[in-house]
């Protein structure tokens, strides 16, 4: 497992989330002053990277403007992916 700073454009986020306004807006706060803290979690399969967790810090990196965001990403096959999205 690695640690990258991603594009926000090269994650698929293939399953709907829903996210709570307020928290959104509480980590668009601390993110604008003192940075991302967590990484959410991305699966690498085949050189496509699909996020299923960290819907709130990764919607308040996109209505931040901010073109990444650092990912702990962890190569899987197919098989896994599928698995994420039964």
């Amino acid at each position: 497992m690695r640690v990258l700073d991603l594009p926000l454009t090269a994650i698929r986020r293939p399953l709907p989330r829903q996210t709570d306004p307020a928290k959104v807006a509480a980590l668009m706060a601390s993110m604008a002053e003192i940075g991302q803290q967590e990484p959410i979690d991305v699966l690498e399969v085949e050189g496509e990277y699909y996020g299923f967790s960290g819907c709130h810090r990764y919607e308040a990196c996109q209505r931040l403007g901010l073109p990444t965001i650092r990912a702990r990403v962890r190569r899987a096959p197919r098989s896994v992916l599928k698995l994420h999205l039964a």
